[in-house]
């Protein structure tokens, strides 16, 4: 089970408070935060961006996705790529891909997805569980920390290339860099097992992703994931997720055997 959080910003920003004290460092004040007049996260702060030491946007920090507009409560909260595109988009699929899609979704009901075993969701499905994950950044290196199944990333700015010899991998390999202002990850090397969200959209070995991490302010992030995988869909095609910062907390362990998590939070949505 995931967490499960009220979809309003002030709640998602005052959640940390709501948890239960045997929890791991749950309450843990976050340094350098912008507050109410009372010491309490505020929830609609728009300040400044902050700055690592090389002078780019620091993308340091507990993120959390935002249900998107429209998206249905219940089973369906939100982990369907399709919320995340832009009005009218569809995705492109190949017929075996179609087809495929049809029979995870509507015959076997999302049933034997990989997260059933413990298996990692992969990109895009490890960001729609309304789960955080916490970005450290360093320099030559941004670490990803999945909460949901104790799962990272390692995605190098170093000026590294792949490696010669790429094994098919979960979440693929990751090297990282910066347009702008816009932190840019490009990722191959993927196995063909993980889904892309719960409704089963697939992809191949040849799948090679893009994610462009955009910080808009203290508080709010965005991020555009493209997926170029020419053996499943007809043309690259994009989501775009609305990511908000939860401060004054820290992540928690979360293993199959353990679904206690989802009760920290009060007055939630499911």
């Amino acid at each position: 089970m995931h967490r499960a959080i009220a979809s309003a910003a002030i709640l998602i920003w005052s959640a940390a408070f709501a948890r239960v004290a045997n929890a791991q460092w749950l309450n843990h004040s976050t340094p350098g935060i912008p507050r109410t007049a009372d010491g309490k996260p505020n929830a609609n702060a728009t300040a400044p961006v902050p700055r690592a030491l090389d002078g780019k946007p620091d993308l340091s920090g507990i993120w959390l996705r935002v249900r998107p507009t429209g998206s249905p409560g219940g089973p369906e909260f939100g982990n369907t790529v399709t919320y995340y595109m832009a009005k009218g988009a569809t995705v492109p699929l190949r017929p075996w891909a179609a087809e495929l899609l049809r029979q995870r979704r509507y015959v076997d009901l999302g049933g034997g997805r990989p997260s059933e075993h413990c298996l990692p969701h992969g990109i895009i499905g490890g960001m729609l569980p309304t789960v955080p994950f916490k970005l450290v950044q360093h320099p030559g290196l941004m670490l990803m920390l999945y909460e949901q199944l104790n799962q990272y990333r390692q995605i190098f700015s170093d000026g590294r290339n792949w490696p010669d010899d790429m094994q098919p991998a979960w979440y693929g390999y990751s090297i990282g860099y910066w347009e702008g202002e816009t932190f840019v990850v490009d990722t191959k090397g993927f196995n063909d097992k993980t889904w892309l969200d719960d409704s089963g959209y697939p992809h191949t070995e040849a799948m090679r992703t893009y994610e462009r991490f955009h910080r808009i302010d203290f508080g709010h992030m965005e991020l555009k994931i493209t997926i170029d995988d020419p053996l499943a869909y007809t043309e690259p095609w994009s989501v775009t997720l609305h990511l908000e910062l939860m401060p004054d907390t820290e992540l928690i362990e979360d293993v199959c055997d353990n679904e206690k998590d989802a009760a920290h939070y009060e007055g939630s949505h499911r």
